[in-house]
């Protein structure tokens, strides 16, 4: 891989955690889950894990606080909802479909 390549691909990882955290906090982590099968807890797990792999020790809640541009705890309270009966179905019913 260039490094052309990995710049990029950080630009558009940075770019989706934008999209996500500031252009639509509004957009539920379970909803994320049920029409994609990741979430934003998900990019902090690969982060975690990327930053392992090349030796760099960090812990799930650094991960997070990266992915969620704050503290987890605070993230969550400005802007999760507690998930709605039809989102806790439809959840059932996705993680079927989802590895």
């Amino acid at each position: 891989m260039t490094n052309t390549t990995s710049e990029t691909e950080a630009a558009a990882f940075r770019r989706l955690l934008r999209h996500l955290n500031v252009e639509r906090p509004d957009v539920q982590n379970i909803d994320l889950m049920i029409l994609a099968g990741f979430c934003r807890n998900c990019l902090s797990d690969w982060y975690r894990e990327a930053a392992v792999e090349r030796g760099i020790e960090m812990s799930r809640d650094q991960a997070r606080e990266h992915v969620y541009g704050e503290p987890f705890a605070q993230w969550k309270a400005k802007h999760q909802k507690d998930a709605t009966p039809e989102q806790l179905a439809a959840f059932e019913t996705a993680k079927k479909n989802h590895p």
